[in-house]
C-alpha cells in the first residue's frame, strides 16, 4: 500500500523545512510513503525548499488561488501517484508528524473512509478562550447538521482512502474542511475522529485573521452547501412559512368581506397576496434547485470515474522537478 502526504503551502519557506524534515519515510501498514507539496503561488522560496528536500511531486499554482484550490490540486496529484491513503498536513507545523500513524489507523482496519485529527479545541489551551468557545460551538452545529459527531470540524489534519479522495469535488473557495465533511455524509461514507496533540505555532492563521470574519464566512459556506446539496430541505420550510403567513391576512380580509366590514382593509389582501406569492416563488426555486442537485450528482459520478481512470493511467501533472 502507498501513503501520500500532501502539504498545501503559501509562503511557508520559514516553516516548511522543519515540517519536511520530520516526515516519516516509513509508516506501519504501508510499503511506500510519498510527499506532495502544493505551492499556491508563493512569492518566497517555498518551491525551492520543497525541491531541495526531494519531495516526490511539486505542484505549483501561478498565483495564489486559496487553500481549497491547493487542497484539490493535492488530491489530484496524490491520486495520480496511485495513493491508497492520502493525508493532508498543514505547512505551519501545528500537526506533529508523529501523529500520522494514529491518524491512519482507522483507515487501515476499515473503520472509516475519512479521518479527522481532533485537536480537542474545547480544552486546547494553545487556542484563545474565544477561539475554543467558537470551535466547540461550530463543531456542535456541524455535527447536528451532518449527523456525525465531529469534535473538530475545521481541523486540517485529515486522512482519506483512495476511493473517498476520488469522490471529493471541492467547490467552495474559502476552505475545504466543511464541504468535504458534508460530501462524505452525502456519499454515505464513514467518518471518524481521533484525538491528536498539536504544537503552538507562531504564524497566525491565514484563514482566521479575525474571528467575526471567519464565523461569517463559515456560516455563508454552510448555507451555500445546504442550498447546493439539500435544497428541498432548506427552501421548502421557508416557502411553507411564507405561504402560511400570506394566507392569514387573506383569510382575514375574506372574513371581513363576509361580515360586511371589508372597507379600508384592502392592505391586508395586498400584503397577504405578496407574501403568499413569495412563498410560491420560493417553492418553485426549491424544485428547480433540486433538479440542479440531481444533475450535479450525475456530474459528480462522471468526475469520480474520470478521476479513477486518470489515476490508473498515471497522467502527468505540472511538475517542476
Amino acid at each position: 500500500m502507498k501513503l501520500v502526504i500532501q502539504i498545501p503551502c503559501f509562503n511557508e519557506a520559514e516553516n516548511l523545512p522543519q515540517v519536511l524534515a520530520e516526515l516519516p519515510t516509513r509508516v506501519a501498514g504501508f510499503d511506500e510513503v510519498a510527499v506532495v507539496v502544493i505551492d499556491d503561488g508563493s512569492t518566497d522560496d517555498t518551491a525551492l525548499i520543497a525541491w531541495q528536500y526531494g519531495v516526490d511531486r511539486l505542484v505549483r499554482h501561478s498565483c495564489n488561488r486559496g487553500l481549497a484550490a491547493a487542497f484539490s490540486s493535492g488530491l489530484d496529484a496524490a491520486l495520480q501517484l496511485n495513493a491508497d491513503v492520502i493525508i493532508n498536513l498543514d505547512a505551519d507545523g501545528q500537526y506533529p508528524a508523529s501523529e500520522i500513524p494514529n491518524l491512519v489507523a482507522p483507515l487501515l482496519v476499515g473503520k472509516a473512509d475519512m479521518v479527522i485529527g481532533d485537536r480537542q479545541p474545547g480544552r486546547n489551551f494553545q487556542f484563545s478562550f474565544s477561539k475554543r468557545s467558537l470551535q466547540r460551538l461550530g463543531s456542535w452545529v456541524v455535527s447536528r447538521w451532518v449527523g456525525y459527531t465531529i469534535p473538530d470540524a475545521v481541523s486540517g489534519f485529515r486522512a482519506f482512502t483512495r476511493e473517498t479522495a476520488a469522490r471529493l469535488i471541492v467547490t467552495t473557495s474559502f476552505s475545504y474542511t466543511l464541504e468535504t465533511i458534508f460530501q462524505v455524509r452525502q456519499f454515505g461514507l464513514s467518518l471518524h475522529s481521533v484525538p491528536i496533540q498539536t504544537r503552538h505555532t507562531q504564524r497566525p492563521s491565514r484563514l482566521c485573521k479575525n474571528i467575526p470574519k471567519f464565523v461569517a464566512r463559515s456560516t455563508m459556506t454552510i448555507l451555500k452547501l445546504q442550498v447546493m446539496y439539500r435544497p428541498l430541505a432548506f427552501l421548502l420550510p421557508i416557502a411553507a412559512i411564507l405561504v402560511l403567513v400570506g394566507v392569514a391576512p387573506i383569510v382575514r380580509f375574506l372574513w371581513l368581506v363576509l361580515i360586511g366590514h371589508s372597507d379600508g382593509h384592502v392592505q391586508s389582501l395586498v400584503l397577504g397576496g405578496v407574501v403568499f406569492l413569495s412563498g410560491l416563488l420560493v417553492s418553485a426555486m426549491a424544485i428547480l434547485a433540486e433538479c440542479q442537485c440531481l444533475q450535479r450528482r450525475l456530474l459528480e459520478r462522471t468526475l469520480h470515474h474520470l478521476r479513477r481512470e486518470l489515476s490508473e493511467h498515471q497522467l502527468k501533472v505540472y511538475d517542476v522537478r
